[in-house]
């Protein structure tokens, strides 16, 4: 019985490893440098109603320990955060991106770096379509990144929307 326990587990031990090598064969280079990995970031969520999003890619962008993590009043006006993990946050927005459309675009971006991690703030503009001129929603992303001496990994994004009551400061917005 404990041989066929562990032959189990290392088949499936290399049936993970396995799969983990095809999907940095598929993927890796969207994840070489911190441009990259934030491009992909706001391009994967992107895209014109009724079309798709990888998902796979979604998921790869992120630490398997990762968060998401937005913030705001709720509907009885308490601020408070909720925590999701990728699959979580699939889940609860993946059908809606698709079926009313969404495109979320960086506007500006800071960054702060210390050895293997980093900090960004990024401003982004949310639209139902890319033809829309005033965005619906704007806010910032503040996304924090791990370099493992491989490539970028996704910590988390702890994000809030702009508000009467927050706008976005100047020194987060695009300089004209």
């Amino acid at each position: 019985m404990k041989k066929v326990a562990i032959l189990v587990f290392v088949l499936i031990a290399f049936g993970l490893t396995v799969n983990a090598q095809s999907l940095d064969d598929k993927y890796l280079s969207k994840v070489q440098t911190l441009d990259s990995t934030i491009e992909t970031l706001y391009g994967v969520i992107s895209g014109e109603k009724g079309q798709e999003r990888n998902w796979e890619l979604f998921k790869y962008l992120f630490h398997p320990d990762a968060k998401l993590i937005p913030s705001g009043k709720n509907q009885s006006g308490v601020i408070g955060a909720t925590f999701m993990t990728p699959e979580d946050y699939i889940t609860r927005a993946g059908k809606m991106l698709v079926d009313i459309g969404f495109f979320e675009v960086e506007s500006h971006r800071t960054v702060d770096t210390f050895g293997n991690i980093t900090q960004i703030f990024s401003t982004y503009n949310s639209f139902n379509n890319e033809s829309m001129d005033k965005p619906f929603m704007r806010g910032i992303n503040s996304i924090q990144l791990l370099n493992d001496g491989n490539r970028w990994w996704i910590i988390n994004i702890y994000w809030m929307q702009e508000s009467p009551e927050n706008p976005i400061p100047e020194k987060y917005l695009p300089k004209n």
